[in-house]
């Protein structure tokens, strides 16, 4: 039985949605629904959306765990009622100050803005409103599936490996959990830009990472990095199932650490992490910031229509399974992104 809808969507009617209605199991909490359709702001752009992916802020805001962090998303359940960020689609309407996207106009971006304020817009529904700024085109040789799957992964490990690390031809990158989303991405595109790349994953994974062009493969069920030889200019962890201090400890001199994870800490989650790090390491240890500007969309669909990164898909849903889609992501046995895919496909 679906539970009580929340007041302010419980008359809403329009457009189908997956809403949430509290904190838990995915599969218990998100439930199909309906919405008003929302209409454009001035710099905004109403999406008929085609396909969104599932992230980690989906998983964080569906358990509501670290639980720490329910001071911010809120406190007995998420202030927004509808999860998802990434989304690709066609342009149904344009705000009055939009003049570089008109209606038919197939697109990519995010509807993120770093929070979970009360009416914040989601994906996870037939309709959603962009910020003009965070749209690019979407390449035509890319479905909706694989451009919905490429944002939030593709944009982060680019922010991270191009800007925050500053990689170039020669740099030594270790990207702990290679396998998933972001390592992905982050592998090809530290790949694109010539480091030396160790992916390190589980052993049904090592086929995969060594074909998206990783030099050194390590299976962490026979290995463990930090108690290696080998040191490294860059640690991209997007795990973080090793105390941060270890895995910094195999840097080589004047290397970069990069946790990236919410850790297994169900209470209080990565801030020890950031608190030690801003007080100890502050030279040492730097942290992504997702920014899914248009100039970081378009570098991106730059790369995906060169060929040297490319969109890996482990499993596609539709929109009616959110919740066992994101049941799969919280598994943290995805291989690359979990989409989902809303109407018919292309």
């Amino acid at each position: 039985m679906t539970p009580a809808l929340p007041a302010l969507v419980a008359a809403s009617v329009g457009m189908k949605a997956i809403l949430q209605t509290s904190y838990g199991d995915p599969e218990q909490v998100l439930a199909p629904g309906e919405l008003d359709m929302p209409v454009p702001g001035d710099d905004n752009v109403l999406i008929r959306v085609r396909a969104t992916s599932v992230n980690t802020p989906d998983c964080i805001a569906t358990l509501g765990v670290p639980y720490a962090l329910r001071l911010a998303v809120g406190l007995s359940g998420p202030a927004s009622a509808v999860r998802g960020s990434d989304v690709s689609g066609v342009v149904e309407a344009v705000g009055a100050r939009v003049l570089d996207f008109a209606p038919g106009d197939e697109v990519f971006g995010s509807v993120w803005t770093g929070g979970y304020t009360r009416g914040a817009q989601g994906t996870f529904c037939e309709y959603t409103l962009v910020p003009a700024s965070q749209l690019a085109r979407k390449p035509a040789h890319l479905s909706f599936e694989e451009a919905a799957g490429a944002v939030m992964s593709g944009v982060t490990a680019l922010q991270a490996i191009r800007d925050v690390a500053g990689v170039r031809a020669g740099t030594r990158v270790l990207i702990n959990g290679a396998s998933g989303g972001l390592g992905t991405f982050s592998v090809q595109i530290a790949k694109a830009l010539g480091a030396v790349v160790t992916g390190v994953c589980s052993t049904r994974n090592v086929d995969l990472v060594r074909s998206l062009g990783a030099d050194h493969v390590i299976d962490y069920t026979v290995e463990d990095y930090t108690k290696g030889d080998e040191r490294y200019d860059v640690i991209f962890d997007n795990v973080m199932n090793h105390p941060a201090a270890a895995s910094a400890a195999v840097l080589a001199p004047g290397g970069l650490f990069l946790p990236n994870s919410i850790g297994t800490n169900r209470w209080v989650g990565p801030i020890p992490t950031l608190l030690f790090a801003g007080l100890f390491k502050p030279k040492q240890w730097r942290f992504v910031e997702y920014r899914p500007t248009r100039q970081n969309l378009e570098s991106l669909a730059a790369l995906l229509e060169s060929g040297a990164v490319r969109v890996v898909i482990d499993r596609t849903y539709p929109l009616e399974q959110a919740g066992a889609a994101v049941a799969h992501m919280m598994s943290r046995r995805a291989r690359g992104q979990i989409v989902l895919q809303v109407g018919e496909p292309a």
